[in-house]
C-alpha cells in the first residue's frame, strides 16, 4: 500500500510546480528523493505503530485469557472487548466474548459474537457448538440442530460436556413447543420420598404411574434408567460421546424423549431425555428401584429449589413476581451470590478452603456421602491429605469406585460458611481445567442439606437460605 502511494508523486511534481527544462531531470530526482525518503519514515513510523499494536493486543489476549481461566469473567470481558476494538478480526476475543455472554445466560451478546466468531472462522466448531447451546437453552431446537447437522472444523476437546446437544434428538422435535407447562397455580411441590442419601421424587412418566427419580444438578437432562426408557417403547438415539460419571467411570448413553413428566399437580410436555443405566443405584439410595435422575437442565426451566429442611422440590414459573415474593420470604435469613452454567449444566459460583483463594465450586448436589469433593490441585494448596486407611467403594451411574474420605476444616461457599466438612477423593476430577477455567471442586449433599438452595437462571444467583 505504502509503496503505491509513494509511487504517484513523481508524475505529479512537475505538474504543481514551474521547474525550468534543464532542470526537470534533476528536480525530479531531487524531489524524488525527498518523497521516497519521506514515504520512509512514514511507514516506518506506520510499521512501528502497528508493530506495537499487535504487541499490545497480544498482551491484551494474554490477560485477557488469564482472567477467564481464573474465572474472573468480567474482567476477561472487559479486556477481549478492548481487545476486539483494537483487533477486529480477532478470533479468539469474539468466541471467548460470546462463550462469557453465555456463561450468564445472555444470548442475544452471546448470539452476536458467535456470529461475529463463525465469519472470521467459517464452520469452527467451537462456535458452532457454543451458538447451538445458545439456542439450546432458549428452547429453540430447530435452530440448534441446524448448527449440529455436520461436525464443524478445528479440535473442540470440551465438545464431550455439551452432552445434550443430539441432533437426532433436537430435529425430533419439529413441530412441538419444549418444556410445555400446564397445571394450576404458580408452582408445583414435590415431596421427597426420603432425603438420605440424596432427595428422592415420585414423578410420572408419559402419563404412567408414579416411579421413583433422585434429584442432582451434577446431571443434565432428565435422565431414564436405559431399561425403563425401553419399557416406555421410546426411541433410543446412540450418543457421540461416552458419559463421564462419579469416579472417572464411563457408561453408553442414548437420547431420546418424552411426551410429559407428571412434576406435583403439573404437567410439562415434549421434554428432551437422556438413558443411561441408573437401576444400578436403587440399593444405594434405598428404594426398590430408581427410574430416572431430575438433573439441572429441567431445573433451568423454573425458579427452583431443593429445599433440604422442608424436605421438597419446589418449581415456581420463572417470573419477576416469584423472584420477588422469593426475595420476600428468604429476607435476611439468606446468604447469596452470583452463579454461572457452564457447558450444558455445570453451575458454578465462588467457594474458599481454608484461607486459600477463592476457587470456583461446581455445584453437584449428586454427590451422596460428602459436602465436597475437592479438585487435586486444592487439596496440596490446603495441605489436606486423605485417609487411604479408611478408602471405601463408591457406586456411581458409570459403575463401582475406590473412595478416599478426608475433612476440610473451613470451607465457604455462595457465601455460606460450614466446619469440620466431610470430604471424599475418588480420583482426577476431568473437569478441573477442562471447561475452559479453573474448577477448585465439587460441592455435594452434605455441604447442602442443611439449606433450602434456589437457582434463580434469570439472575443468575444461587441462594441458600
Amino acid at each position: 500500500m505504502w509503496m503505491n502511494w509513494c509511487a504517484g508523486w513523481d508524475c505529479k511534481i512537475e505538474r504543481q510546480r514551474n521547474i525550468p527544462p534543464g532542470m526537470v531531470e534533476v528536480s525530479r530526482n531531487s524531489m524524488k528523493q525527498r518523497w521516497i525518503a519521506a514515504c520512509g519514515l512514514v511507514a516506518f513510523a506506520m510499521g512501528t505503530a502497528s508493530a506495537g499494536r499487535a504487541q499490545s493486543a497480544s498482551a491484551g489476549g494474554e490477560a485477557a485469557e488469564a482472567a477467564y481461566r481464573a474465572g474472573k469473567f468480567a474482567n476477561a470481558e472487559k479486556l477481549y472487548g478492548q481487545m476486539f476494538a483494537t483487533e477486529a478480526t480477532s478470533y479468539e476475543a469474539s468466541v471467548r466474548l460470546g462463550e462469557a455472554a453465555l456463561l450468564s445466560n445472555r444470548f442475544a451478546d452471546a448470539e452476536k459474537w458467535l456470529k461475529k466468531a463463525l465469519e472470521l472462522r467459517a464452520d469452527d466448531a467451537k462456535a458452532k457448538t457454543l451458538l447451538a447451546e445458545t439456542y439450546y437453552r432458549q428452547d429453540d431446537f430447530e435452530h440448534a440442530a441446524e448448527l449440529l447437522k455436520a461436525p464443524g472444523k478445528g479440535e473442540f476437546s470440551e465438545r464431550a460436556h455439551f452432552s445434550s446437544l443430539n441432533y437426532e434428538k433436537l430435529v425430533s422435535f419439529r413441530g412441538q413447543k419444549a418444556y410445555e407447562v400446564s397445571g394450576p397455580g404458580s408452582a408445583a411441590h414435590l415431596k421427597f420420598v426420603r432425603t438420605e442419601p440424596l432427595p428422592l421424587v415420585n414423578v410420572r412418566i408419559n402419563g404412567g404411574k408414579e416411579v421413583v427419580f433422585f434429584v442432582d444438578t451434577g446431571g443434565a437432562e432428565v435422565g431414564l434408567d436405559t431399561e425403563f426408557a425401553k419399557e416406555l417403547g421410546l426411541p433410543l438415539w446412540a450418543s457421540k460421546e461416552t458419559g463421564t460419571f462419579a469416579g472417572g467411570q464411563h457408561a453408553e448413553t442414548f437420547h431420546s424423549k418424552i411426551d410429559s413428566i407428571g412434576v406435583g399437580e403439573w404437567t410439562v410436555k415434549n421434554v428432551p431425555v437422556q438413558a443411561l443405566g441408573l437401576r444400578g443405584l436403587s440399593s444405594m439410595l434405598g428404594v426398590p428401584r430408581i427410574d430416572g435422575v431430575i438433573g439441572t437442565i429441567f431445573l433451568y426451566h423454573f425458579l427452583s429449589t431443593i429445599d433440604y429442611r422442608a424436605g421438597e422440590l419446589v418449581l415456581q414459573k420463572r417470573t419477576p413476581e416469584n423472584v420477588r415474593r422469593l426475595w420476600a420470604v428468604t429476607g435476611r435469613k439468606s446468604v447469596s451470590g452470583p452463579f454461572w452454567m457452564a457447558a450444558d449444566h455445570f453451575v458454578v459460583a465462588w467457594g474458599r478452603v481454608n484461607t486459600l483463594a477463592p476457587t470456583l465450586m461446581f455445584l453437584d448436589s449428586g454427590l451422596a456421602g460428602a459436602g465436597v469433593n475437592l479438585a487435586e490441585s486444592t487439596l496440596k494448596a490446603a495441605n489436606i491429605v486423605p485417609d487411604k486407611s479408611k478408602a471405601e467403594k463408591g457406586q456411581g451411574a458409570g459403575g463401582t469406585f475406590e473412595t478416599i474420605p478426608y475433612v476440610v476444616p473451613q470451607m465457604s461457599f455462595a457465601g455460606a460458611d460450614e466446619s469440620s466438612v466431610k470430604g471424599l477423593w475418588d480420583g482426577p476430577l476431568f473437569w478441573e481445567d477442562g471447561l475452559g477455567f479453573h474448577i477448585g471442586g465439587m460441592v455435594g449433599h452434605e455441604f447442602l442439606k442443611k439449606f433450602a438452595v434456589t437457582l434463580d437462571f434469570d439472575g443468575m444467583m444461587l441462594v441458600l437460605h
